[in-house]
């Protein structure tokens, strides 16, 4: 083998090398763009998750707030009630004590 040839065959595998190194540089630059995606994929799910999550709780606390406000409502309304009826049934004897107090005797 002449000098030429050795030096014509290390010249083909220096671009060889050069080849396959600009190869491997476009599958990296490839892979390293679809595992970007793929996170930012995962990012959105997991926000939308989050938020469909965080909602469901509120409206879960809520009905059940209401249903608490719901029940202290009625006792409220009944204790009410109860009041105006006992309010009710004494209004005669409260006009006359105001009366009696306000005639001399």
């Amino acid at each position: 083998m002449g000098m030429a040839e050795v030096l014509r065959s290390i010249k083909d595998a220096e671009q060889a090398a050069e080849k396959r190194l600009s190869e491997a540089q476009d599958e990296s630059s490839k892979l390293m763009s679809d595992a970007r995606r793929q996170a930012s994929e995962l990012i959105t799910e997991a926000t939308d998750d989050s938020v469909k999550n965080t909602q469901s709780t509120m409206d879960k606390a809520r009905k059940s707030a209401n249903k608490d406000a719901d029940k202290v409502k009625s006792k409220g309304a009944k204790g009410v009630e109860a009041i105006e009826s006992s309010a009710n049934g004494r209004t005669g004897d409260a006009v006359q004590l105001i009366v009696d107090s306000l005639m001399p005797q």
